[in-house]
């Protein structure tokens, strides 16, 4: 499984994350570039002959493999990947690039007053080049949430975590146990064919969670997200905010604007994702609601006459 002619060398220097299969590590590379690492460690107990590697690890490195040559901007990057059996167990491990933060700690470290229209637009037009390029190469993340979304201390914004995504066809059926629940799109929670646009309902819930602070559809079964989702206040904020964020959020799969589509008249995107509303993300949600709506009727009681 080894993907490059030698294998990096590193030196661990602390545990950041833990799962059910394995931890995430911070690490230096050993030598000349000295730079920090992300190592993934996977133990896989049991005769790996007979168990096998975990589907979602197989999805990962393989489409992690394929994205690597391009070395696109807004896709982490894998650097090395290497498996060894361990008696009856087996060691997998991967070495990404490392990234300072996900975009959901990020969040939790801006002020009440929220993110300027400039630092969401940064944000959402990377995003949007990174799932371009995974659609263009008939990829679907399927699990696009904040803690799959690394930024940057300089602000670079990377799609990050494949272990459910999925090569596709236009004409296959794909698997609805997919996605966190808060960006789940509706034609995944009804259980029915999806395609690349399950990524842009996720990218919508993404976009409105950057100026509210908080999740756009928070709910806990599936029942209570398709209410939330069909909510007559959480309809103003997405129809009203910003016309891209309703394109986003649309019912009907087939009408979901697409990241190419978005991104085919940048400047037109970038006016789009300037001019909408930023409300208070201190504010509840009925409160919020009539701020928005006061406000629109404001802006569109002073539009000058046509």
């Amino acid at each position: 499984m080894d993907i490059s002619t030698t294998p990096l060398r590193y030196e661990l220097l602390a545990e950041v994350g833990e799962g059910s299969y394995g931890k995430v590590y911070k690490a230096r590379e050993v030598g000349e570039k000295h730079r920090l690492l992300a190592v993934k460690k996977f133990n896989i107990r049991g005769d790996a002959s007979e168990t096998g590697i975990p589907v979602f690890m197989i999805r990962e490195v393989a489409l992690l493999r394929k994205m690597k040559y391009f070395n696109h901007p807004n896709i982490v990057q894998l650097l090395d990947a290497s498996a060894v059996s361990v008696g009856r167990s087996l060691d997998l491990t991967l070495v990404l690039e490392y990234i300072d933060q996900d975009l959901s700690t990020y969040l939790s470290k801006v002020p009440a007053s929220g993110l300027s229209q400039d630092c969401i637009k940064d944000v959402m037009l990377q995003l949007l080049r990174g799932l371009d390029f995974l659609h263009t190469n008939m990829v679907l993340h399927r699990d696009l949430k904040p803690e799959n979304i690394l930024i940057s201390s300089h602000g670079e914004v990377k799609i990050a975590d494949f272990g459910l995504s999925r090569i596709y066809t236009y004409n296959i059926a794909l698997t609805p146990g997919v996605v966190t629940l808060w960006y789940r799109a509706p034609e995944v929670l009804l259980n029915s064919v999806y395609m690349s646009s399950v990524d842009m309902w996720s990218a919508g819930c993404i976009f409105a969670e950057l100026f509210l602070l908080r999740p756009l559809f928070q709910a806990y079964t599936e029942v209570q997200q398709l209410q939330k989702i069909f909510d007559p206040l959480l309809q103003v904020v997405y129809n009203v905010v910003c016309l891209y964020l309703q394109q986003c959020l649309t019912f009907r799969p087939s009408s979901r604007i697409s990241a190419a589509k978005a991104l085919s008249n940048e400047e037109q995107m970038e006016e789009n994702l300037s001019s909408f509303f930023l409300p208070d993300p201190t504010l509840s949600l009925p409160v919020l609601c009539h701020e928005i709506q006061r406000t629109h009727v404001q802006s569109k009681d002073c539009s000058p006459a046509s």
